[in-house]
């Protein structure tokens, strides 16, 4: 519990060594996000670099840095970073692989969680879940649908859904722009309605959009309307609301999202996810206040903040 709120949180939302991940890299040159390869992914950053170091400033945040030479003294850096902001549990949903995640999991139990993060349209996809929440102990499956070289209502993809269906792990869907400036701004198969029909298909499978749904937001509240097994999570700066072409701000945000989702369908997250930054408090607070500031009862914030994540995820802690 955190002892200045009372609250138990369970962070829904983190990436262990994101800025390395070569599974998320080989997934962005599968789909031709880097057509000119290194020179391409160079120059692209060296525009976007005013971006980041605006945004960096504005926020107060430091320069990432390079990750500790052994992953397991920066494992061993975030379970600090949880105890020392109240944490009670944090999902990394990447972590260069669904084996790395897992030995991730493996070294704090008491404190990490861990999705599978692998292309849902590769040979085996659903065989590889079956493995990685069976035998690695993995909570769920994370997607990039901007990354497929398909849309997520492909019916060749019907097995993966099936899988997580019956294992009863819920499915993380990012649609809209991925990566912060100069990221890939969109997808032929980044759009909620592609979601939508599958999750009518599989209306037992709890999908969770991040973000708010990006640049999306309106058909993720219209696919929530229309199925109920749809969540969305909070997680992140939420800076691409200023790029809307009408006035959007997190708490309007949160107040639409609570008055048509409701509370038991908005999860929590941080994506917290590079140091010297570390755990990222002030998401955490800024998103708390507007839920104190707009009067929900404490019930409701329990459910946001901790107790449908644990739903979610089945834990059964207390």
């Amino acid at each position: 519990m955190t002892a200045d709120r009372g609250l138990e949180i369970v962070d829904f939302h983190l990436h262990f060594r994101i800025g390395a991940d070569q599974t998320i890299r080989n997934c962005e040159e599968a789909v031709g996000m880097h057509p000119g390869g290194a020179r391409e992914r160079a120059v692209r950053a060296a525009g976007a670099a005013p971006y980041a170091a605006a945004w960096r400033r504005a926020w107060g945040f430091p320069d990432p840095e390079p990750p500790a030479p052994r992953w397991e003294d920066e494992a061993d850096r975030w379970a600090a970073e949880l105890r020392a902001h109240d944490i009670r549990r944090a999902v990394f949903v990447t972590g260069g692989g669904n084996d790395a995640v897992a030995d991730l999991v493996a070294r704090h139990p008491d404190r990490f969680l861990g999705f599978a993060h692998h292309d849902p349209f590769a040979p085996g996809a659903a065989a590889e879940l079956e493995r990685a929440v069976v035998e690695r102990g993995l909570r769920g499956w994370k997607i990039f649908a901007p990354l497929l070289r398909g849309p997520l209502d492909d019916p060749v993809l019907d097995p993966g859904w099936a899988t997580a269906q019956r294992l009863g792990v819920p499915v993380l869907v990012h649609v809209g722009h991925y990566g912060s400036a100069g990221g890939y701004s969109a997808s032929p198969y980044d759009h909620p309605r592609h979601l939508a029909v599958v999750a009518r298909r599989f209306p037992e499978l709890a999908f969770v959009v991040p973000h708010f749904g990006v640049q999306h937001v309106q058909d993720l509240f219209f696919a929530a309307w229309s199925c109920a097994n749809i969540h969305v999570d909070t997680s992140g700066s939420n800076q691409w609301v200023r790029w809307m072409p009408y006035r959007l701000t997190l708490e309007d945000l949160f107040r639409r999202c609570y008055e048509t989702i409701g509370p038991e369908r908005i999860v929590f997250g941080s994506d917290s996810s590079w140091f010297p930054r570390g755990y990222v408090r002030r998401y955490l607070d800024d998103q708390l206040r507007i839920c104190r500031e707009m009067g929900m009862p404490d019930s409701d914030v329990r459910a946001i903040f901790a107790g449908n994540a644990k739903r979610l995820l089945r834990l059964t802690e207390g």
